[in-house]
């Protein structure tokens, strides 16, 4: 009886079952799930906190250090919890946590549509085939040739300074994001389209649309999910590095990245190594979480893994 019931039970369940005893996977929903609801919280804190990320407080650094934060660790204190930020004196707590909120909700938004149009594209390219396929084919191969950074950076320098940020990044990392994920789910589905239960659905009349969306789609859910999963700490360091770079989100909008790069001079000088350490972390906690979380459910999903375990 035992053996009927679990062998009664979906693939699917059965990988995420996997997953949920997998104590690095739990580890890293644990860290995601906290991070999100800092980040989603993070006006909220930064009042309880009694501060904000755009007042300057210029009482509060030396003059004589060069406009670093007055007193130890940066100028942490009861009313500044990381400590202020150098040159400005604005409260780093309030930088840190609403830079969290924008890294990933620029991570996470490009995440489902690269993942959306990912997807389709590779299924339906396997699906119809013929010149549709060819032509995929082709643009996948340019854009993996393509200087996708080099294109980043002189986009970010030319694009007027008007132009909404935040929006650019999503647009530019969308556009080359979901190329990976196409390519993936194209070669998978290929090895489906002639498998029966196609062919079923074919012969009673369903649509292209109900084929790849009820057939084919459901069959790839776990490649989907682990390369969804794996695609967002990418895309939060990438977009931290570009905003490192100065072609990210502008100040005065906090950014992990922006703060990072800010901090390398006053580290490099031992003026004030203290303003890596919070943003730094910050980052490194997210992509530790979401690296975690995406093993797992790789992990989980992964027949070849699974047979050699």
């Amino acid at each position: 009886m035992g053996s009927e019931v679990v062998a009664t039970v979906s693939p699917t369940r059965q990988a995420f079952r996997r997953v949920r005893r997998d104590r690095s996977a739990r580890l890293g929903a644990v860290l995601v799930i906290v991070l999100i609801v800092i980040a989603a919280a993070a006006p909220l804190l930064a009042r309880l906190e009694g501060q904000d990320a755009y007042t300057y407080n210029i009482s509060l650094l030396d003059p004589l250090r060069g406009n670093a934060p007055s007193g130890a660790v940066g100028g942490v204190s009861a009313d500044h919890w990381f400590g202020v930020e150098p040159l400005t004196g604005r409260d780093l707590f309030a930088i840190t946590v609403l830079g969290l909120r924008t890294s990933l909700f620029i991570a996470v938004l490009v995440t489902l549509i690269t993942t959306v149009v990912g997807t389709l594209v590779g299924i339906s390219a396997a699906y119809f085939g013929g010149w549709y396929d060819a032509v995929v084919s082709r643009l996948l191969d340019f854009l993996f040739g393509f200087p996708q950074l080099v294109f980043m950076i002189a986009l970010g320098i030319i694009v007027p300074a008007g132009f909404p940020r935040s929006l650019l990044l999503v647009l530019v990392l969308s556009v080359f994001g979901w190329a990976g994920l196409a390519r993936l789910i194209r070669n998978q589905a290929k090895s489906l389209v002639t498998r029966e239960f196609v062919e079923a659905a074919r012969s009673v009349g369903s649509s292209g649309w109900h084929v790849i969306t009820r057939e084919l789609l459901p069959n790839l859910l776990g490649p989907v999910l682990v390369i969804a999963t794996m695609a967002v700490p990418g895309f939060i360091g990438l977009e931290a590095a570009l905003s490192f770079l100065g072609v990210g989100v502008p100040p005065p909008t906090p950014s992990l990245g922006r703060s990072i790069s800010d901090s390398i001079v006053w580290v490099y000088t031992g003026t004030d190594p203290w303003f890596l350490v919070f943003p730094g972390a910050m980052l490194f906690l997210a992509v530790l979480g979401f690296t975690l979380l995406g093993d797992g459910v790789r992990d989980g999903f992964d027949v070849r893994l699974r047979r050699a375990n």
